[in-house]
């Protein structure tokens, strides 16, 4: 089988899951998913370890799912298809079940769905990227590996696994992707799988003046210009046996585009006020958040340079296209900036880390957590430990929701409650709620609610 067949078989595509995404009282004990789909039903529970199974229930196959949180039960819910859809049903728990932020015994999931069991969150996803050859359960409990490298997402997974194979070589890398998706976490993982045992170098090329750019990176001999009064090895000599991570490509002055690639072509560097070039041995690594392909067309990027740099394109997916990744993101952070011991965080506040989009990406999600260990202290993070936005579930710069009353708002969430019970029907609903179906209708129309999407 050749490599890109192994890729294609590898991406695989899109199908119902549910992930565990966190155990709010151990957020390092990282994710796991469920291929729901190969099973008739799923069962809830507590357990003394982190456990999953498929086990025989009848004529068809039940997925067990265990886990170690003293506020569920034993048999807390259930998961099972039904005439299209997935439904929950809280099997007599003592805790209760919360689904969206609202307790429930009964809910059709949708796409996106949190739910809450004790203290531990699942998200259920209609249509998530799978590894056509993945096992049904996939649990990255105590899973080692170096940061940036871990997904649940199949076409992710894909990339990840080429940049593996590519990281012992000196091919050159583009990493490509919007701000704050972690490149530069990523070029450190190239460099440490790629053996080298020099430096790793980063540079941000937006950040060095342009008069200074060549001498920043090639170095500099002592008297080649004022206030020159030793010599100077530079960014690119530094890098030599290791790796060189050029950060922000794109914003490299065109006049030392032409400098930086004699370099790479020649492997060599010329030092400002030299006559020597000095030989190097080095593994480039360049990123960027601007897209060089219409850069090129435009003239503003050297076509050969772009072609020197661009032995492997790879383009790190948003936050918003890897909602499944969403609790590793955040239990690798959580490990990295809280102190050991830290009791963790309760449900609420996990939900609303669950719900927040991250148009910033992954250095939002590290400004919230890193806010809240200010706050939170030694005591497990609550809500009001999250910045305004999270809580709010509006990114900076978001149009402000129209405002509900206490009492609207109460409406709203008994109606949402009724039409997850009876899985939108709205005949149905009027009876539970005892009113006219036609004020059932003006409700759901004067909230923005769609009753098929509790079908």
């Amino acid at each position: 089988m050749d490599q890109q067949t192994r890729a294609q078989r590898s991406a695989g595509g899109t199908e119902p899951v549910l992930v565990l995404a966190l155990e709010c009282s151990r957020p390092g004990a990282l994710s796991a998913r469920y291929r729901i789909s190969k099973v008739g039903a799923v069962v809830l529970g507590r357990g003394e370890t982190r456990r999953a199974e498929v086990v025989p229930a009848g004529e068809g196959l039940e997925l067990s799912i265990r886990i170690p949180d003293r506020w569920m039960s034993s048999r807390h819910a259930r998961i099972e298809p039904s005439f299209g859809r997935w439904v929950l049903v809280d099997t007599e728990s003592k805790n209760g079940t919360v689904v969206d932020g609202h307790s429930t015994r009964r809910a059709v999931l949708t796409d996106g769905s949190v739910v809450e069991l004790g203290h531990s969150v699942f998200i259920f996803f209609e249509k998530a990227s799978v590894p056509a050859d993945a096992p049904i359960i996939v649990d990255l409990e105590g899973k080692q590996d170096l940061p940036g490298m871990i997904t649940l997402l199949g076409t992710w997974q894909a990339e990840l696994e080429r940049l593996r194979q590519i990281a012992p070589s000196e091919i050159p890398i583009l990493i490509e992707g919007e701000s704050g998706t972690g490149k530069e976490i990523l070029a450190r993982a190239v460099h440490a799988l790629s053996g080298r045992t020099g430096a790793f170098v980063p540079v941000n090329c937006g950040a060095l003046p342009e008069n200074l750019v060549e001498s920043e990176l090639f170095g500099y001999k002592k008297g080649a210009f004022s206030g020159a009064a030793t010599d100077q090895p530079g960014l690119v000599r530094s890098a030599d046996g290791g790796t060189l991570f050029l950060d922000e490509i794109g914003e490299l002055p065109p006049s030392s585009q032409a400098a930086l690639l004699r370099v790479l072509q020649e492997r060599e560097v010329m030092p400002v006020g030299g006559t020597r070039s000095v030989p190097i041995d080095l593994r480039v690594v360049a990123a960027t958040h601007r897209d060089l392909d219409e850069m090129v067309a435009q003239g503003g990027f050297r076509h050969d340079l772009f072609a020197r740099l661009a032995g492997l394109r790879i383009t790190i997916p948003s936050v918003a296209e890897r909602r499944t990744d969403v609790g590793i993101l955040v239990g690798t952070l959580f490990e990295r900036i809280f102190p050991q011991g830290h009791p963790g965080l309760e449900a609420e506040a996990a939900r609303l880390l669950f719900r927040y989009p991250w148009p910033l990406n992954v250095r939002e999600i590290e400004q919230a957590l890193s806010t809240a260990r200010v706050l939170a202290q030694a005591v497990a993070v609550r809500a009001d430990h999250l910045p305004d936005t999270v809580r709010s579930g509006r990114p900076p710069g978001a149009p402000k929701p129209a405002t509900l009353t206490e009492a609207d708002q109460k409406v709203r969430e008994d109606v949402v409650r009724a039409l997850r019970e009876h899985q939108g029907n709205v005949s149905a609903v009027a009876r539970a709620m005892d009113k006219d179906r036609k004020q059932i209708q003006r409700w759901i129309k004067r909230f923005g609610l769609d009753p098929t999407s509790y079908r």
